[in-house]
């Protein structure tokens, strides 16, 4: 930042007064004569994408890891109501973190661009890829493996050209995290539509940060406000509109706005610090697979950690191979693979699914013993029982601790069914149980609906439609509870009492039986054993007791063991005589009095 540029930022008090570097008012910081614009964020105690944001304001372009002198941070430290002083000593720089034999290296981002059909999401890969690649290959570059890498100022970035948001949570429902960023792309004449919604819910199930493209911003038509609005309903608020979501206006065909969309892109990777090892064996995700007469299988694999080789041995969920070719997004060999990098491979013996995770392993005799055992256990799996929650199955979830809400997707044939059964159905909530709508949409079932059912945890609930072919063989496979209704108040009740389910219930205690101690007989076994009649109801080998000793209780707790003379026995009914030890308590008397109950557990409703 030249001197003849920098002006003092003041921070705005209420009454929209400017208060300078020397106001009393600031708060006094120590800051180096260099820092990165990560130490300074810590320092002022901010976020490092506030201060970058401020940096941009003032026009300068710095990354998290980016040195910046002491005036820059000063004008900046101003803007946060602080006063810098400048001390003589650099700040120290953390050391670099390491795993496993060496130093972890920056990767690029990996990204994935997602919207409604139409809305211009492969002409916008392709201006991007026009604008970014260096020139000497802008004409060779090619997406014929389903992914490519662009260069910007010497940094990548990788793209995923996924074919549908199904696919991309797949990859999720399967444990691979392949996306870094998801771009949403809507366009400025059309505004949000129900794919658009869809692509929403399936970058928050992935659990993935969203930037908005708004597209076709060059039509006379365009109109970003209305893309605004009506993401805002959908909860991602822009920031200039005091969310925290990044939109960026752009024309695919016009290349407006692109560089500023890439920019914001590797400043949202850089947010992340996405890092990784590249002396480590290759680990990674398969984005596609076929199998092609003369050519055999075909993987593109997308590496996330270390460097894949020419002659490793890749293994997958159920196949592997010795790796004979590997190649480029520009179709040229390659020998090494470094992370973040997608590449084309021949040599492995199967098809593996898209999102099922890669990695290399010894040799193929590893491999063969590694797919046996894991076959092993996938067997002993699918004899466990349902993946999938369901509505009768919530309360026993809920005791293990793993549901805490009730989360459906609702599809219906028109518009307004959705709305009527989405208002009456989160009716339901209540201080203890949530129902969460993670989609809602027209039309039948399809498969998107049922990989993001697998990954929300949800169940489906349709009104007027069905399940299409594909979606109810991915259905049955990953065992998905789907509920279709022709008629709302059964929806409506099913839903009900599914969530009932998920109250604690109330419990009552029953009276069962009273005996009296009648002799105390001792055992070296068993300790001390009461010999009783029973004098009212009948005691149970399975009821819990309380002893009472002068009508105080002494102890509460389990029987141990019941008999009449010397035989086991199940029950005690009254005027019968019987021997009883109790678990973990031998002081007891003649005369104590030996109650027994049993907990009744009562089916709570839903009360607002």
């Amino acid at each position: 930042m030249s001197d003849d540029k920098k002006e003092p930022i003041v921070k705005q008090d209420k009454d929209g007064q400017g208060a300078d570097s020397g106001s009393q008012e600031l708060s006094q910081v120590d800051l180096p004569p260099a820092l990165s614009v990560k130490q300074l964020a810590d320092l002022l105690g901010v976020s490092a994408v506030e201060v970058i944001k401020q940096l941009m304001r003032n026009g300068v372009m710095a990354n998290i890891n980016q040195a910046i002198d002491f005036d820059t941070a000063a004008v900046i430290a101003a803007n946060f109501g602080y006063k810098a002083n400048k001390q003589a000593v650099p700040v120290q720089t953390k050391p670099s973190a390491t795993a496993k034999g060496g130093k972890l290296s920056p990767c690029p981002p990996v990204i994935t661009i997602m919207g409604h059909v139409d809305h211009g999401k492969t002409s916008l890969l392709d201006a991007i890829r026009q604008s970014n690649i260096i020139a000497s290959e802008a004409g060779a570059i090619t997406q014929h493996i389903g992914a490519y890498q662009a260069e910007v100022d010497g940094r990548k970035i990788t793209f995923l050209d996924t074919p549908g948001h199904e696919a991309f949570t797949a990859m999720r429902a399967r444990g691979a995290r392949a996306t870094n960023i998801a771009v949403l792309v809507v366009a400025a004449d059309d505004g949000v539509m129900p794919q658009t919604v869809e692509a929403i819910n399936h970058a928050r199930a992935a659990d993935v940060p969203i930037v908005v493209a708004i597209n076709k911003c060059d039509l006379a038509s365009a109109n970003p406000d209305k893309v605004k609005t009506g993401l805002q309903k959908e909860d991602l608020a822009p920031e200039d509109r005091g969310g925290n979501t990044v939109m960026v206006e752009v024309s695919a065909t016009t290349g407006e706005g692109v560089d500023s969309l890439v920019e914001m892109l590797m400043l949202e990777s850089e947010m992340l610090e996405l890092k990784a090892n590249p002396n480590l064996r290759a680990r990674g995700v398969v984005i596609e697979s076929r199998k092609t007469p003369g050519q055999g299988v075909t993987v593109t694999l997308l590496v996330q950690n270390g460097t894949l080789k020419n002659g490793d041995v890749v293994m997958c969920k159920n196949d592997y191979g010795r790796v004979k070719a590997m190649l480029n997004d520009v179709g040229s060999r390659v020998e090494n693979v470094l992370p973040a990098t997608p590449v084309e491979v021949l040599g492995l013996q199967g098809v593996p699914e898209s999102g099922e995770e890669f990695y290399v392993v010894k040799d193929e005799k590893k491999a063969k013993t590694l797919i046996e055992l894991k076959q092993g256990q996938r067997r002993k799996d699918k004899r466990g029982g349902s993946r999938g929650v369901t509505l009768e199955g919530f309360h026993d979830r809920l005791l293990e601790g793993s549901m805490k809400e009730l989360k459906i997707i609702l599809k219906a044939d028109v518009q307004g069914s959705i709305e009527a059964l989405q208002q009456s159905l989160e009716e339901l909530s209540t201080d203890e149980v949530k129902l969460e709508s993670v989609h809602s949409a027209v039309g039948d079932i399809n498969e998107s609906d049922i990989m993001l059912a697998v990954v929300s945890n949800a169940i489906i609930i349709g009104f007027h439609v069905k399940v299409d072919v594909n979606a109810e063989a991915i259905q049955k496979r990953e065992r998905i509870d789907v509920h279709l209704y022709d008629v709302i108040y059964e929806a409506i009740a099913d839903v009900k009492a599914g969530m009932e389910g998920l109250l604690e219930p109330d419990e009552n205690e029953v009276f069962q039986g009273r005996a009296e101690v009648r002799e105390v007989f001792s055992a070296s076994k068993i300790g001390k054993a009461a010999g009783c009649m029973v004098i009212k109801g009948t005691i149970h080998r399975k009821d819990r007791v309380r002893i009472k000793r002068a009508k105080e209780t002494i102890h509460e707790g389990e029987i141990n063991a019941l008999r009449r003379f010397k035989n086991d026995a199940k029950d005690v009914k009254e005027g019968f005589e019987c021997g009883i030890t109790i678990k973990n308590f031998t002081d007891i008397r003649t005369g104590d009095i030996i109650e027994t109950y049993i907990i009744e557990k009562i089916a709570r409703r839903l009360e607002k």
